[in-house]
Order: structure tokens, then sequence, then C-alpha cells
């Protein structure tokens, strides 16, 4: 249950890395640039309600439309230092990946505070709906960890747009393979200017792609549908209050190609019988016609997951402001994977609050507590009478006390240095698995520097340590699938991270470039290992893991309607990095964007390149044929990707769009190989995946505001 608010003061100015957007940044009170009149927008106005020192790219409204990202997988893919992965070609997991650390080192925000759980992270990344937001904040490395010290990788806050006038916009759009998507959101404020509020909602779906037309598709069928109500109000002068309330439903279905292979889903589900098929392809062979029984290669999943939170801000003299919050999740997941079925229940209660304090003009302080109190309890009927299976079920809580310095003893130079400590619980609550795994106290420092050169000339400077609790099987990506001997969990440590960040940033009459590099050392990271008779154990590794990140972002007006951007990046993972990885991330790449913007036509071109990969040194071992005599490729050849969207200004209030992503249709099957496979003893498997699985798709749309 939550134990402790937090007392905060937040503060530390930073000017935001502009990757595609505005400027923008990631925490708490600090993730707040509100632009409304009121309390809010008078303490952000005079700096009392500040950034962090931390480079932040920027993902603002106009950038998403421009993208056509209605959901935020489709956002971030490619951004700077971030990799959204594929992890299966069946129930179309995607994980967010910051600086080259895995999916679970992300943070997801909204507002800047938690409302993910664990498993939320996992499943239904697709349905967080981008309608309703002003932009999205990326914050990589050790910078976010004031108040979010589980992401070691970063974090990505959603930033809801404000009430600023009575409006309604409505955008639907429809495309290639049964893409079919639909927008609202209203913003609406009193006479008074006190109370604002905003409701949103979104459809999306898409049918399911089976490149080789072997009667198994490739990337799933999805379904989402996302309503969000958010209400501000400012009680006085000195007093707001922020309230927000959202739901998320959706279905993902791959596997068996709907109408072929399986009339429907629940004829998939229910046609489960335990009773494996003699051969699941013609010929033995993944290219080959399905023959097996639809369940045998089905994997569905189904999440409803509600969320909300309160936070109210005080300003209590000149010099004082105070802030509390409180935020609850809650995510539901019926799921089926080729014969096993997987069910939980996830709630996650989080608090917190904070004053701050303007010393003098400049210094500010920051104290806080906070708390987090997480359960989460899961079943199999499957699984459960395998002697050696246990369940992922948990309780998880943390209480934390935090501070902050923020001082600016120059025009040149401003720094912000940051402790917390915090208590934090696991414990895995299977019978199996009796006592608390763990049980430790945590000391995270952290140091940001801004330092400006000249009119042009800026560096950055981070360095922080965090944590974070492996508490799932799907830690290990798919370690359930794998599971019909069992399955352990050996976990008895956090992950330790320390991380370290430099950027040096240019800007000019428009030309705006950044180089940074990013290291990042976890110690007792998670890892899928098996025991002497093969069953899976999530543990740990006993050596640190490392990873570097080195990128460089490049913006230049060409002319005054034309804007050239480029970026390359490099990453660089140690063996004990590669080793977790269950789909080889990306280690090079490269991309080229062209923006025409005039008053009646918006042109957005994007081509994306990704560098070859040695697929052995990810432990990729995988065949064509059960009988294990065609090889899959063991080396990820170069690829690129090409996308484009044009928008018309038809009447004022009226825009037509059409578009496409992966025009060229380069697809991993249709060049290489399927994901799809047989292992060294015959065993099926669905994650043979090192490229792009989405073939060419194009849609095309209209957008009214009013």
């Amino acid at each position: 249950m939550l134990s402790l608010m937090a007392f905060s003061i937040s503060t530390a100015v930073i000017a935001v890395e502009n990757n595609s957007a505005a400027a923008g940044t990631a925490a708490e009170a600090q993730v707040e640039r509100i632009s409304v009149s009121g309390v809010r927008g008078r303490l952000s106005q005079q700096g009392r309600l500040q950034d962090v020192l931390l480079k932040t790219e920027s993902l603002d409204a106009s950038f998403l439309q421009d993208k056509n990202a209605f959901n935020l997988t489709t956002a971030l893919q490619d951004e700077p230092g971030v990799r959204v992965s594929n992890e299966c070609s069946m129930c179309g997991a995607k994980r967010v990946m910051l600086n080259g650390m895995r999916g679970e080192h992300t943070t997801i925000l909204v507002d800047g505070l938690p409302v993910f759980t664990m498993l939320s992270g996992f499943y239904a990344l697709d349905a967080v709906a981008t309608a309703g937001l002003d932009r999205i904040d990326v914050a990589r490395g050790a910078g976010a960890s004031l108040l979010a010290p589980e992401a070691i990788g970063g974090t990505v806050n959603l930033v809801s747009k404000e009430a600023l006038e009575d409006s309604t916009m409505l955008d639907a759009s429809f495309g290639s393979k049964d893409l079919r998507t639909a927008q609202l959101h209203h913003s609406g404020i009193s006479d008074d200017d006190a109370t604002g509020w905003t409701f949103t909602g979104q459809h999306d779906s898409r049918d399911q792609y089976d490149e080789d037309d072997n009667g198994v598709s490739e990337t799933p069928y999805l379904r989402n549908n996302s309503l969000t109500a958010r209400v501000s109000h400012d009680f006085s002068d000195h007093t707001n209050t922020v309230f927000r309330v959202s739901t998320v439903s959706s279905e993902v279905f791959g596997g068996p190609v709907l109408g072929r292979t399986t009339q429907s889903i629940s004829a998939a589900l229910d046609g489960y019988d335990a009773e494996p098929s003699e051969q699941l392809f013609e010929g033995d062979n993944i290219r080959g016609k399905y023959l097996g029984k639809a369940w045998e290669t089905t994997e569905w999943v189904k999440t409803e997951r509600s969320e909300a939170y309160n936070k109210w801000l005080h300003e209590l003299n000149k010099d004082w402001s105070m802030q509390a919050a409180v935020s609850y999740a809650k995510h539901q997941q019926d799921s089926f994977y080729e014969g096993i079925d997987y069910a939980a229940d996830n709630d996650m209660l989080y608090g917190r609050l904070q004053f701050d304090q303007q010393v003098n003009d400049q210094l500010q302080m920051t104290y806080g507590l906070d708390s987090r109190d997480e359960q989460m309890r899961s079943y199999t009927d499957a699984l459960s009478a395998v002697p050696a299976f246990v369940s992922d079920s948990f309780d998880y809580q943390t209480q934390g006390f935090y501070s902050q310095l923020y001082w600016q003893p120059s025009d040149v130079l401003d720094l912000a240095l940051a402790l917390r400590y915090d208590q934090v619980e696991a414990d895995f609550t299977d019978p199996k698995k009796p006592g608390t795994e763990i049980d430790q106290q945590v000391l995270a420092p952290r140091l940001d520097i801004r330092y400006y050169h000249n009119d042009h000339w800026t560096s950055r400077w981070s360095a922080g340590r965090g944590y974070r609790a492996p508490l799932s099987f799907f830690e290990s990506e798919h370690g359930i699938l794998d599971a019909e001997k069992g399955f352990q969990i050996g976990v008895t440590e956090l992950e330790l991270s320390v991380s370290a960040n430099y950027a040096l940033s240019y800007e000019s009459d428009g030309l705006n470039a950044t180089l940074s590099h990013a290291y990042t050392s976890v110690k007792h990271l998670a890892s899928l290992e098996e025991t002497p008779d093969g069953t899976p154990v999530l543990s740990q590794l006993d050596d640190k893991a490392r990873v570097q990140t080195t990128d460089l972002v490049f913006s230049l007006p060409l002319t005054e309607q034309l804007r050239f951007s480029a970026t390359a990046e490099y990453f660089s993972y140690d063996h004990n990095f590669r080793h977790s990885y269950a789909i080889a991330p990306v280690d090079r790449r490269a991309s080229v964007d062209f923006d025409y913007h005039t008053d009646q036509l918006e042109l957005h071109l994007a081509w994306v390149w990704f560098g070859s990969r040695d697929l052995t040194r990810y432990n990729y071992e995988g065949y064509d044929d059960a009988a294990g005599l065609l090889l899959k490729p063991q080396r990820a050849p170069a690829y690129g990707q090409l996308d484009s969207k044009i928008q018309w200004q038809l009447q004022p209030d009226v825009q037509l769009y059409i578009g496409g992503t992966n025009l060229l249709n380069i697809t991993q099957t249709r060049k290489h190989s399927s994901p799809l496979m047989f292992d060294s003893s015959g065993g099926y498997d669905v994650a043979y995946i090192f490229g792009q699985l989405q073939g060419r798709s194009v849609y095309a749309g209209a957008r009214w505001t009013f």
C-alpha cells in the first residue's frame, strides 16, 4: 500500500535538444511547460517549475502528425538513441529501448507521473494513443533518475495538451492491410478561464500480414481503443489541480491467418486439444504450407488497462511552492501462447509530495518523498501442475527520499546535484519461493552540468546511478513459451547501473547539430538461463554488462520552405549485453529527412538505413527445416526503409493527406528469411527476427478542426 507521499521542490533549468520538434524535457515537476494562465503557467514562466539539465529530444504534435504517428511505438520508431524492437512475429510484443539498453530499462511517464505497470511495458504499447498529446519528451540516460530511478536507460514522458480554447479535432484514415484509424480530441474552457478540460478517443486496427503465403502471419492482427479525460482547475491564483483518467483496450492475434488457416480467433483458441500434429509444414519446411492445428502457432494477447492521476500545486509564498500527486494503474492480461495460457492482474499505486524553494536568483532547492506499491498475480492452467514451475506473481514496494540543488553560478554555467535514497522490497509470492528475494537500500546520486562556451556552442554532462528489480517471465522475452518443463526464478539482487553522458551542441541561424556519447554499466543484469535438464531460469549475470552509444543529429534549412535533417548512430554492446538480448539490436543506423512546408502543402520524406550484423554474436541459430539441414542466415544484411506523407490544406479547417511506410517493400521475409524457424532439436519457434517484417503500407485520411 501507499505509505509515503513526498515533499519536493523541483529545480533545474535546461535547454533541450530539439530533435524533430520543439524543446522539452522529462521529469515531473520539471516536465511541465504549461502555456495556460493560472498558477502553473506563472510559476513556469518565473522559472520555479523548471526543466532538468539533461539533453532531451522532444517530438511535438506537428511532428507526430507529419510522421502519421497515431501510437507511441510509431512515434518513437527510429528516433535518435531510440529503438522500438519487435520481439515477436506472432504476438507483436514491442519494446522501447533507449541508449542501447533493453526495453525494461525504459520508464514511460504521463505528465511526469508513472501510470504504467511492469506488464504495461511489455504489452499494449501499440495501444498508447498520441491523440491528445502536446509532445513526447525522450530523456536518455542517468539524468532521468531523480524521479524515476528505475529508468536505467531513460524516460519517455507523454505530455498532455492543455485546454487553451473551445475546439474539436476529428481525424480518420484507412489504408492497406485493412488499416483503420479514428481520432477525436475535444477541449473546452470555462467562462472565467479557471477550468479547462479535454476529452480524447482513438481507435486503430490493422490486419495480419503473411508475406510468404504459407498460412502463418509475420505480423499480427491488432485492434486498439482508448478513451481519456483530463480536467485542470485553478481554485485561486495560488492553487491548481489536475485530474486525468484513461482506459485502454488492446487485442493482438498472430499465427494462423484468419479466414484461411482458421476461421476466427475463437476457433483457434477453442481448438486447443493438447495433441500436437505430426507435421507442422509441408516438407517439414517453414516455407511450405502450414499443416498443423491452428492453436499450435497461435499467439493471442488481450489487454485491458485503466489509469488515473491527480496532481495539486499550491504557491505558499513568493519563495515556496508545494506539489502533491497520486497515480493509479491497473493492467489485466489474458493470453494464449501456442498451447500455454497466461493471465495476469497488475496493480500499481504511487504517491509523491514536494516542496520547491527559490533560495535566491542563482539557487533553487528540492526535497521530496515518494512511494510505489505494485502487485502482480499471474495464473496458468497449462503449467500449474508442472513440478518445476514457479509463478512470477510478485509484490513490489519502494519508499524514497530525494533532494536536489540547482545552482547557476554564472550566465554560462548551471548545474544540478541530486541524491535519492530508496528502500526497495521485491517478493515473489509463489509458495515455492518463501521469503523476500530483494530487500535493499539504494543510494542514487546524479549530477547534471550545462556550460555555454559561446553563443553557438553548449556542452552538457550527466552522470548518475539507477536501479531496477527484474520481476517477470517477460524479462526473458517469451520465457513462458519454453516452459513446458517448468520455469524457475533465480533473482536475488537489484540491477544496479552507472551511466554517464556527454553532449556538444551547436546552434546558429537555423543550423542545429548535436554530437553525444553515452556509457552505461549494469551489475546483476537479468538473463534467461537453463538448468541442466533444460528448464528455463530467470537469472542474473555474474559480470557487469556494458553498452556505449554515439550519435550525431544535424538539421539545416535549405530554403525558407525546405528543411534537411540527418542522423548517424553507433551502438557498442559488450558480450554480456549481447548475450541478454532476445532479438539482435541495431548497432549502426543513419537517417535522412526532408520536410517541405507551405501554407497549402506539407511534404515529409524519410529514409532510414540499418547496418549489417553478425547474428552469431547474438546467439542466433535456427533452421528452415525440422531436420536441421537448411541453416537460416547467420548475417543480417544492411537494408533501408522509405516513408513519406503529403498533406493538403483544403480549407482552413480541413486537411487531406496520403502517405506510406516501407514504400520500397523491403522485408526480411521477402528478401531473406522468414522469422519462423526450427531449433537444433526440431522445436518450432517464431522469433528469428533481424529485419523489417511489415511490408509496404499506404494510407489516406482527412482531419477536420473546428
